[in-house]
């Protein structure tokens, strides 16, 4: 087998910064390679030069022996014949699963579009990966992970013969992530080279061959998977040890008052759900894609509407229509599990994205006071270790553990009391999940109280005072601290066990 990707002295800069520095290495063909690094490493600008989005750089691209330099995506995927799988599935809900593979690259009969070759050669692909939808079906009624398989067939259409899937298993159930690993593997076996970015290093001792590790825009080393173990991974990644495994560091602060009731809530999703929060506590919420966790939460903050049910904060019965202006006066912030679409304003600064939940503070009279505003950000940017440290530099444009360190921010500076972190480190790297565990016990100390959503159940055993299980809607079970004993059990709760 040859070389399917070299890269040799690849060197990237954005204004005021240098991002990628004298990159060189090779993935084989037919292997499953995994691209590791902290959040703001490199590897996402890297297979961005790869894929011909960002086509000024220095430095040299091989593929399959021969040099090559994109201009744009389209020209990568036609004659390079590589194609990307994004983290956020890209698909337009109201078109066909045909239409969205082939968009753009439509089989024509004359000037109009071949409807039935289109959905034939479709077909083919999707009997191919043992998908268990059609080229016919509306791409709105596709679960997450059969949104991941479509992207994957519509990388089979191009014939791509690389492919790079970024954080493919982010949204998706442990059944789906099975369903993705063997069309992995069969993938492989057809010699399709594979490009894999996740932080979930269980999954990478699952399915990769080779592991190249990025610090710091950085080339570290190529591992090979099977000879190497997670804290090796680990240490190479953030060039110290971390512990990848979340878990208390601080005494419990649980105190015996309410802060938060939610009695009988009703809503799309979710069903007569009730619970306390004590203030001071982390209070967990486990279960699998679809169990209502999101919507319930989102409900409390206001963002969605109820159908039924009572909101008491700090024993006050919540009357009158509840949205999310009333919650952040009432003390209640959301960090939402979808950081890019609901988390920050895309077109904004750090320092806008940051002040946007508590402008008040920066009034002088009837204007702002850029001065605090800025004087906040920069505190903040100190005190969470932000990359790169510059509070004018677009949200957007930070890594995904960057941008959730600022949303963090955000309600930092805010007098909310009650926060709901819902998947808090969906997409994080190990070392700034370390660091957002050592903030929500930090926020603990300073009085607040902390709900946790995760699909994580090691995160939520670890970070929680106690844990509630939904399955289809309903809370099916609740656990104490001290009863947190199997995993397998929790797991069993979730799945409708009882």
């Amino acid at each position: 087998m040859g070389k399917a990707v070299e890269f040799t002295k690849i060197n990237k800069y954005f204004p005021g910064v240098h991002v990628l520095k004298d990159i060189s290495f090779s993935v084989e063909e037919g292997e499953v390679h995994a691209l590791l690094g902290e959040n703001g490493a490199g590897k996402s600008t890297l297979l961005n030069i790869l894929h011909g989005v960002y086509p000024e750089y220095e430095g040299e691209v091989k593929l399959h022996g021969k040099k090559v330099h994109f201009k744009d995506p389209n020209q990568a995927i036609v004659e390079g014949k590589i194609s990307k799988v994004h983290q956020e599935t890209l698909v337009v809900k109201d078109l066909t699963v045909g239409q969205n593979i082939t968009l753009g690259y439509e089989p024509l009969k004359g000037r109009l579009v071949d409807y039935g070759k289109m959905n034939k050669d479709v077909n083919e692909i999707l009997k191919d990966l043992d998908c268990n939808f059609k080229a016919e079906d509306i791409a709105a009624t596709l679960t997450s992970g059969q949104m991941q398989m479509l992207a994957i067939a519509r990388a089979l259409y191009h014939k791509s013969t690389i492919i790079s899937l970024d954080e493919p298993t982010a949204s998706l159930s442990q059944k789906e992530t099975e369903a993705l690993f063997k069309v992995v593997q069969k993938l492989k076996k057809d010699g399709v080279t594979i490009m894999y970015v996740s932080h979930r290093l269980e999954e990478i001792f699952q399915i990769c061959d080779r592991a190249t590790i990025m610090r710091d825009g950085e080339y570290i080393c190529t591992l090979d998977v099977g000879k190497t173990n997670r804290d090796e991974l680990i240490h190479a990644m953030v060039g110290r040890s971390v512990a990848a495994v979340a878990s208390r560091q601080k005494p419990c602060r649980k105190q015996d008052e309410v802060v938060l009731k939610v009695e009988n809530l009703t809503g799309k999703g979710y069903d007569h759900v009730s619970f306390e929060l004590h203030k001071g506590e982390i209070l967990g919420f486990f279960g699998l894609v679809g169990a209502g966790r999101t919507e319930t939460m989102r409900a409390i903050f206001g963002a969605d509407k109820r159908l039924g049910g009572k909101i008491y904060i700090h024993g006050k019965e919540v009357t009158g229509s509840w949205y999310s202006t009333k919650a952040l006066k009432s003390g209640i912030g959301l960090i939402p599990e979808d950081r890019k679409t609901q988390g920050f304003l895309t077109l904004s600064s750090n320092i806008d994205n940051i002040a946007i939940a508590s402008l008040e503070k920066y009034m002088k009279g009837a204007f702002m006071d850029p001065k605090q505003q800025r004087a906040n950000a920069e505190r903040y940017f100190k005190e969470m270790d932000i990359h790169p440290n510059d509070p004018d530099y677009l949200t957007k444009n930070l890594s995904g553990g960057n941008q959730q360190k600022v949303i963090l921010s955000r309600w930092m500076s805010t007098d909310a009391d009650i926060i709901i972190f819902d998947e808090p480190t969906k997409g994080v790297d190990v070392a700034a999940k370390a660091e957002i565990y050592r903030l929500m016990e930090d926020m603990l100390e300073e009085g607040k109280s902390i709900i946790v959503v995760s699909s994580e159940l090691p995160e939520v055993m670890g970070l929680s005072d106690r844990i509630i299980i939904m399955c289809e809607g309903h809370i099916n079970k609740e656990f104490n601290r001290d009863e947190f004993k199997s995993s397998d059990e929790m797991l069993d709760y979730a799945i409708g066990g009882n």
